[in-house]
């Protein structure tokens, strides 16, 4: 897990889930295993993306089933519908780890 700050990721980069949660978590600025908007927007932010505000609006929209303002990180249905977002929207290549 040390190992993933030093990565630098791309949206082109293809990755896993698990590496694109750790990716995430480098923004959870409060620490509370959650991702808001304004944390999701740094995280956009930081791959460059233009609109990233917009973006991350969207894909709050798309991914906060509850409607609380934020996507848990442990939450699979909030999770699985953000990497759908990122696949789809944001042409990120993130595949499931099915090493066993």
């Amino acid at each position: 897990m040390a190992i993933m700050c030093c990565i630098q990721t791309l949206p082109n980069r293809e990755m896993s889930v698990e590496e694109f949660k750790a990716w995430l978590r480098r923004f959870d600025r409060d620490h509370d295993g959650r991702t808001s908007r304004e944390e999701l927007k740094a995280a956009l932010q930081s791959l460059h993306a233009w609109n990233a505000w917009w973006k991350a609006r969207k894909g709050m929209k798309e991914a906060d089933t509850n409607g609380n303002g934020h996507i848990d990180n442990k939450a699979k249905d909030e999770m699985d519908k953000l990497v759908k977002y990122a696949q789809q929207h944001l042409h990120m290549k993130i595949y499931e780890d099915y090493s066993w």
